[in-house]
């Protein structure tokens, strides 16, 4: 079994919240009627999460609009969302990615809409030129996850290290995070940060930046705060 990740960007014409209505009404009953598939799970930028467009970061092209994993058993035989509901995504790029899941959600289940309570705030990174593959994995692994889960109200993490593009015109990425926060912290640095004061607030801020900067390049980041719909859990085959 292997994870897929799809970045979707809307067709011009349609609204953000009619996008994401349209993947789940159109495109995700295609997916999950094919055979191979293990796992949906479906991160959408809609009305529901603007207040928290001040964390939205473009610095390498166009955002995407949603965010799509499939657990496959075969990626290379994976579906093109493009094709399936052409009147709603406009483009696609697929990648092969290693999931890790250092923070497991046990506490926020989906409703019956599918929705997961809160937001998911989605990080695409690129490796910074100045730190080798190996050096880059062990702070961004081997210590950051730590960091990222102490210092902030998150209640799901997921650290997908990308494996290899899928498509020949799929923009430059090393990696995909995934990180689940409360509904408050789209409008709370305090919330944000899991900071009861203001001193705390300050301490785990400015932990969680510094350790960000040992492995992040700021202007090769891109960050998208998304509604996430959670169809079916990846299950062995």
């Amino acid at each position: 079994m292997e994870k897929v990740i799809f970045c979707l960007w809307r067709q011009d014409a349609v609204a953000a919240d009619d996008f994401g209505a349209g993947l789940r009404q159109q495109l995700v009953p295609q997916l999950e009627a094919l055979p191979a598939l293990r796992g949906l799970r479906l991160a959408v930028a809609d009305g529901a999460v603007a207040a928290a467009a001040d964390k939205r970061m473009q610095t390498t092209g166009p955002l995407p609009d949603a965010l799509l994993s499939l657990w496959l058993d075969d990626a290379w035989r994976r579906p093109d969302p493009a094709a399936l509901a052409p009147e709603l995504v406009a483009r696609s790029c697929a990648w092969l990615v290693a999931e890790a899941e250092p923070l497991v959600n046990t506490t926020q289940l989906p409703g019956a809409d599918a929705r997961v309570p809160g937001f998911c705030q989605v990080a695409l990174l690129q490796r910074p030129p100045r730190l080798d593959e190996q050096t880059w994995l062990g702070i961004w692994k081997g210590s950051h996850g730590r960091v990222a889960i102490d210092t902030q109200s998150t209640f799901a993490y997921r650290q997908n290290l990308v494996v290899c593009a899928l498509d020949a015109d799929a923009p430059l990425l090393h990696a995909v995070v995934e990180e689940n926060f409360p509904d408050a912290a789209m409008t709370s640095r305090h919330e944000f940060y899991a900071a009861a004061d203001d001193a705390t607030l300050t301490a785990n801020e400015a932990a969680m930046m510094e350790s960000c900067a040992r492995f992040i390049d700021f202007d090769k980041i891109d960050v998208v705060p998304m509604s996430e719909y959670l169809f079916s859990a990846a299950a062995a085959p």
